[in-house]
């Protein structure tokens, strides 16, 4: 297993990461081409109307904590609020600090207040290339925070600049995915570093949000929504013992159990999906145990994206 970073325990070096991305990221970036060019490998999902609500109310939540600077988000990790600090630039940093204005806009003051934001979504992407690992997640993550804060908040609701928006935080995406999605310690199942860890974990789950908030502007565009199969693969998101670890020490031990207790390696986000037709009973079984297995410890995103997928698929 890999060893902690020297120096004091606690001390974070999100340098050196060694990270591999296991997926098509074209894919990633391409999503929004989908309804307009149909290939056949293409899986429409439709949600139910109670579904799509849910998913709705959850991402409005979302962006009413980013907005009142109540708690975390759950697809930020907390070792980011802290490493974003000393780059005062932060990209995330100025979004949490500047969707404080719309947390009680004047009436009449939306517009006002959604034009700076989408001044600053357009500097993210014309500083994208210049971005290094974390200041790319940051900006990814930070440009679906302005998208759900000037949809849920500031009532700007689908139109030219939606569409584009989309186009633009997909290709944020691609680039954050390509530079690693998965640890390369998880291929030998092995511990990786802690740092390793909290950046890949936070990658997903905000790559996981964001084909949530697509559906919902598809949904609004009356366009078909489509299963991500570019995803297959991915890690489902982990248990909340791992997420909210206080400490390396904590968070290693808290792995090492992991590691006992998942031998054949963790469960993937597509075992969440529809049954495959080619699967005996065995293997479905096997991984109806799997899935049972990973609620146990779920954290209240993990509770959330499994409630979406089984009342959708019925997982």
């Amino acid at each position: 297993m890999a060893s902690s970073v020297n120096a004091s325990p606690d001390q974070l070096d999100f340098t050196g990461l060694d990270l591999i991305c296991p997926i098509n990221v074209d894919d990633i970036s391409n999503r929004w081409l989908n309804p307009y060019i149909p290939v056949p490998e293409q899986m429409i999902k439709e949600y139910p109307l109670n579904v799509s609500r849910f998913i709705c109310q959850i991402l409005k939540s979302y962006a009413a904590a980013a907005t009142r600077g109540r708690g975390i988000l759950p697809f930020i990790h907390p070792a980011q609020m802290v490493v974003m600090e000393q780059p005062a630039n932060s990209p995330l940093a100025t979004c949490l600090s500047l969707t404080r204005i719309c947390e009680t806009p004047l009436p009449g003051s939306e517009d006002a207040a959604a034009t700076i934001l989408q001044r600053e979504m357009e500097s993210i992407t014309e500083l994208r290339e210049s971005y290094d690992d974390m200041s790319l997640l940051a900006a990814f993550q930070a440009y679906l925070i302005y998208s759900m804060v000037l949809f849920f908040r500031l009532d700007q609701r689908p139109n030219p600049f939606f569409r584009q928006a989309m186009m633009n935080l997909q290709g944020l995406a691609c680039s954050a995915s390509q530079r690693g999605l998965v640890c390369r310690a998880d291929q030998h199942h092995a511990r990786p570093r802690w740092e390793e860890w909290i950046v890949t974990e936070a990658k997903r789950r905000t790559l996981y949000v964001m084909y949530f908030f697509d559906s919902i502007l598809s949904a609004q565009e009356n366009l078909p929504t489509f299963l991500g199969t570019e995803l297959q693969g991915l890690p489902a998101p982990a248990n909340k013992i791992l997420w909210q670890a206080q400490g390396r020490g904590n968070w290693e031990k808290a792995y090492n159990v992991y590691l006992a207790e998942w031998t054949e390696n963790g469960l993937t986000i597509d075992e969440l999906w529809p049954t495959p037709a080619d699967l005996n009973e065995a293997e479905i079984a096997q991984r109806r145990l799997r899935v049972d297995r990973w609620v146990e410890n779920i954290d209240e995103f993990g509770t959330m994206l499994y409630a979406v997928v089984s009342c959708t698929h019925g997982t």
